[in-house]
């Protein structure tokens, strides 16, 4: 089989598992038969809003007319208990300054996959649309940290303030340790400007208050080697991730 028809049949897949939850997997968990096309729409705002601090409102707003909040609120809980989409928390440290924290939660599919089918895009379209693949690219990112991050009884969180400084994802374990990390698409300048996030955000936190990151890491696509530059940043291409 070709890396085309790999590429084909993944996409297949991924178009099967979304018409299988808007079909049958919401009706599992009450028996209520809810509404197919609504579902969709749903989804596909969901995907536009991915990796963003989008309120349901806001969502609400995107799917157009006659359309409820309390029925888009009813239906992201149902995508949630059937681990479809999972939102990820806000991280709150303790800040050198009194700089508000945004406390919103990030929308993420559980899987990137469900994210392109409900765009209804596949890899030639997220090529011609560098800004959507890099957010399928994060929530990609953040699944892989999430699994990593779970075996080692840890949690992934955000970090945004009202200056609109942003980290993508936080690694925190039970015992306090944490690493700070940047998810880029590959380019020298992406990987730059990630370096210099996770530095402001160092320089913002008050180690007498708690400890300094175990790493900073900025997350790519492209690359075959992980290595840790001159200042103690590391680069990892998200297949260089061990378990």
């Amino acid at each position: 089989m070709t890396l085309q028809q790999e590429g084909d049949l993944a996409l297949d897949h991924a178009f099967y598992y979304l018409s299988a939850v808007v079909r049958e997997d919401v009706s599992r968990v009450d028996g209520v038969k809810r509404n197919e096309k609504l579902l969709r729409d749903l989804m596909r705002s969901y995907a536009r809003a991915q990796g963003s601090q989008i309120s349901t409102p806001e969502i609400t707003k995107d799917m157009g007319d006659n359309v409820h909040e309390k029925t888009v609120q009813g239906y992201l809980k149902i995508l949630r208990e059937i681990f479809v989409i999972e939102d990820m928390p806000a991280w709150n440290p303790n800040l050198r300054s009194k700089t508000a924290i945004r406390t919103s939660d990030t929308r993420y599919f559980v899987d990137p996959s469900l994210a392109t089918a409900s765009l209804g895009a596949g890899p030639r379209d997220l090529l011609l649309d560098p800004e959507t693949f890099g957010f399928v690219f994060e929530t990609l990112c953040i699944r892989d940290l999430r699994v990593y991050a779970q075996s080692l009884h840890g949690d992934v969180f955000h970090y945004r303030d009202r200056n609109g400084l942003e980290c993508d994802a936080v690694i925190h374990l039970r015992n306090g340790r944490y690493g700070l990390i940047e998810i880029k698409l590959g380019s020298d300048k992406g990987i730059e400007d990630g370096v210099k996030t996770l530095k402001k955000l160092v320089d913002k936190i008050d180690v007498d208050k708690m400890p300094a990151p175990s790493f900073l890491m900025v997350l790519t696509a492209s690359g075959e080697y992980a290595f840790r530059r001159d200042d103690g940043v590391l680069v990892v291409p998200i297949g260089c991730l061990a378990p």
